[in-house]
C-alpha cells in the first residue's frame, strides 16, 4: 500500500468559513485567504501560519474589548494625559498619577483614589485621564456625576432592586464619582451612596472629585453618623490628592481679556496653559 502524495492532497475549504464563524473567530474568517496565499508562496511551516492567525485573533479581540469599555465608560471626549497640563497643577505628581494609570497593586485590592480642590483646578479631567489610561490596560471603568448615579439608585430601590443595581456596578473596577458635593441629603434617600460605598469597601475601587473638604460633607448624607462612616470607608485605602490651584477657566479669561484690551500691569499676563482640566 503506498503512502498518499501529500501536494496531491485537495484541501476542500468551502465549509471554513461556516466553521470559523461557528468558533466565534472572525478576524480568522475574514482574513485567511490573505495569510495562507502568503504561507504558500514563501513556504512558512504550518506551525507559523496557525500562531499567526491566532496573534491576530487575540489582537482584534483586545481591540473590539477596548472598544466596548471605552463605550461603557461614558468619559468626557478630550479628557486624557495628553492634554493634561500637569505644570498648571504642580502638587500633583506626574510620575505618581502615571503609576496609577497602570491600575496594578491598589484596583486588586480594591483601593481608592481622593482628589480634592477648587473648580477648575483638573480634578475630572485628571479622573477622566485614568479612566481611559486603565481602559486602556485591560480594566473596567464607569465615569459618572455622583448625582447621576444617585438618581438611577434611588430609583432602583423604589422598585426594590438596589442590591441588584448595586451588584452590576460591581463590574466595574473603578467607579468614577465625579463631584460628589453637588449631592444633597434633602434630595429623598441620598443614603443609597452611602451604601454603594459601603458594599464596594475592600472590594472595588472608587475614584471621588470633591470641591470641599471632608468637614464640609455633612450636607451629603442624611445624618453625622453615616457621613462618618462613609468617609471611613473611602480613606482607609486610599490615595489623597489635593489639587489647590486657580481655576484654570478663570486665568484662561483674565488672559485673554488683557490681551484683548491691550491692558497691561505689573504682572505679566498669565500664558494659556495647553490642556482645560475640568472640574
Amino acid at each position: 500500500m503506498t503512502a498518499e502524495n501529500p501536494a496531491a492532497i485537495t484541501v476542500d475549504t468551502a465549509r471554513l468559513p461556516l466553521a470559523l464563524a461557528e468558533l466565534r473567530l472572525p478576524s480568522i474568517a475574514r482574513l485567511w485567504p490573505e495569510f495562507t496565499e502568503r504561507a504558500d508562496r514563501e513556504g512558512w511551516p504550518a506551525a507559523r501560519l496557525l500562531a499567526s492567525l491566532a496573534e491576530l485573533e487575540l489582537a482584534e479581540r483586545a481591540r473590539r474589548r477596548i472598544e466596548r469599555h471605552l463605550a461603557e465608560a461614558h468619559l468626557p471626549p478630550g479628557k486624557a494625559f495628553d492634554s493634561f497640563d500637569f505644570a498648571a497643577v504642580p502638587m500633583l505628581s506626574k510620575a505618581h498619577v502615571l503609576a496609577l494609570a497602570a491600575g496594578d497593586g491598589w484596583l486588586e485590592k480594591g483601593a481608592n483614589l481622593l482628589l480634592f480642590g477648587p473648580p477648575g483646578s483638573g480634578k475630572s479631567h485628571c479622573g477622566a485621564a485614568l479612566g481611559h489610561a486603565l481602559i486602556e490596560q485591560g480594566w473596567r471603568v464607569l465615569f459618572t456625576r455622583t448625582t447621576d448615579l444617585v438618581q438611577r439608585l434611588q430609583t432602583a430601590r423604589r422598585d426594590l432592586a438596589l442590591e441588584t443595581a448595586i451588584a452590576k456596578l460591581g463590574r466595574f473596577d473603578l467607579i468614577v464619582l465625579d463631584d460628589l458635593c453637588y449631592v444633597r441629603k434633602d434630595q429623598a434617600e441620598t443614603s443609597v451612596l452611602f451604601e454603594l460605598i459601603a458594599a464596594r469597601y475592600e472590594r472595588k475601587s472608587l475614584l471621588v472629585t470633591a470641591n470641599r473638604p471632608f468637614g464640609e460633607w455633612n450636607d451629603i448624607f442624611p445624618d453625622p453618623a453615616m457621613t462618618l462612616a462613609a468617609i471611613d470607608r473611602l480613606v482607609h485605602h486610599a490615595t489623597i490628592f489635593e489639587l489647590n490651584v486657580e481655576s484654570y477657566r478663570r486665568r484662561t479669561a483674565l488672559t485673554r481679556t488683557r490681551q484683548g484690551t491691550g491692558r497691561t500691569g505689573s504682572r505679566p499676563p498669565v500664558a494659556p496653559a495647553t490642556a482645560e482640566p475640568a472640574t
